[in-house]
């Protein structure tokens, strides 16, 4: 009797053991649970666009509504260009239980959402805006900026002006954070004279007043930096007022996306402009990418839709290596910041304030020979280029 108890003990033991084991590797091999994604972006207004060229990018990347092989649901808001309905939107969000926010495309929007999502405990990825105030002494273990510190994009600037042989300019740029950064990297780097600075409204349509300025300050050229449709406005202006054929205009690649050069026509001929990346780069990923953006959406992708489109492989990396767990905070912040993604771009990294160091080119809008302006890569300015902030980081 006892020993045809000890053989049943083993054998219901023996299925047991097999029965953990089966659970075991069925545990293993269950998909990774769903990722939720707080994605607020400008949808609506003139700059609604760029929301667009964001959206469409991310959503590129995402392979059968998976990144990195996780299971995401993109959660998208409209903030229409308005903080309060960008923070409103976030904490919605938070209170439901999302950790993982992108898509704000405006610096003064970023600022009103970035505090509550770190306060939170979530996690914040940029896909456009870098303004300063996140990038020194307020940087955070939770904030990745995956497109540019925004300052790092002007001082590129002006290193190309130095090189064009720009003695004398008049910047222009509207009165927000990002604007105010704009101006501010730029005369970081140019080694000419500043003949005049002018900040406009960020919603401004009619810029007469100071194209007049302009004329009356005669520069060798100017500096501008005006997205959206406040960039359509102010190029078509300023090239029916004659100026672009005395006094020649150099931008950031944002104040004249894809989507602006069809909207302005020839007004874009001629322009110079500071560039990460243009459809016009020279690598095998980013041909692919500007194809398969082209076939999805019958649009020539802008570079937001690029930096959107980085993104989120940058995410899927990220969320690859923590097997879809982003309650393994720790974890996932490290595999962003080791940035295991191929950038369309070219090289990218993260230096210690989270932001990139990347290369930045010369660019030239000019007709392609088939009677389509196009983005031209002229010269490399500066390689592996960080920002000015990054020294200021000190991350809790």
């Amino acid at each position: 009797m006892g020993a045809r108890m000890s053989n049943r003990r083993r054998v219901v033991a023996g299925l047991l053991a097999a029965g953990s084991l089966a659970a075991s590797a069925a545990w293993s091999a269950a998909p990774a649970a769903e990722v939720s994604i707080g994605f607020i972006t400008t949808l609506s207004t003139p700059a609604g666009y760029i929301g667009e060229d964001i959206r469409d990018g991310f959503k590129l990347a995402m392979d059968d509504g998976k990144l990195g092989g996780v299971p995401v649901k993109l959660t998208i808001e409209d903030d229409a260009l308005k903080p309060a309905n960008a923070k409103q939107a976030a904490d919605g969000m938070i209170q439901s239980g999302v950790k993982l926010f992108t898509g704000i495309n405006f610096s003064n929007v970023l600022a009103a959402v970035v505090p509550g999502v770190l306060e939170s405990g979530g996690t914040y990825v940029s896909v456009n805006a870098g303004p300063s105030t996140f990038a020194g002494e307020k940087c955070n273990p939770g904030y990745f900026v995956a497109s540019y510190q925004n300052d790092a994009f002007h001082e590129a600037a002006g290193l190309a002006a130095n090189e064009l042989g720009y003695k004398k300019m008049v910047l222009l740029a509207p009165n927000y954070q990002a604007g105010r950064d704009a101006l501010e990297g730029f005369k970081r780097t140019y080694k000419g004279e500043i003949a005049g600075e002018i900040y406009t409204k960020l919603d401004q349509t009619d810029f007469s007043v100071e194209l007049a300025r302009v004329r009356s300050m005669a520069p060798d050229a100017i500096y501008q930096f005006h997205p959206g449709g406040a960039g359509i406005n102010f190029a078509k202006q300023y090239a029916n007022a004659g100026l672009s054929k005395t006094v020649p205009m150099l931008i950031p690649s944002f104040s004249m996306d894809a989507r602006m050069v069809t909207a302005t026509g020839d007004a874009a001929d001629g322009i110079y402009a500071s560039a990460i990346w243009t459809t016009e780069t020279n690598n095998a990923d980013s041909k692919a990418f500007v194809a398969a953006f082209r076939k999805a959406y019958s649009r020539t992708p802008t570079m937001y839709a690029q930096q959107a489109y980085d993104t989120a492989h940058l995410i899927g990396s990220a969320l690859k290596a923590v097997g879809g767990d982003i309650t393994k905070r720790d974890d996932f912040r490290k595999a962003l910041r080791a940035a295991q993604f191929t950038s369309i771009r070219g090289k990218f990294a993260f230096g210690p304030n989270q932001h990139p160091v990347q290369d930045y080119y010369l660019t030239k809008y000019e007709n392609n020979g088939s009677g389509e302006l196009v983005q031209t890569i002229v010269r490399k300015v500066s390689s592996d280029y960080g920002d000015a902030y990054a020294a200021k980081c000190k991350m809790d």
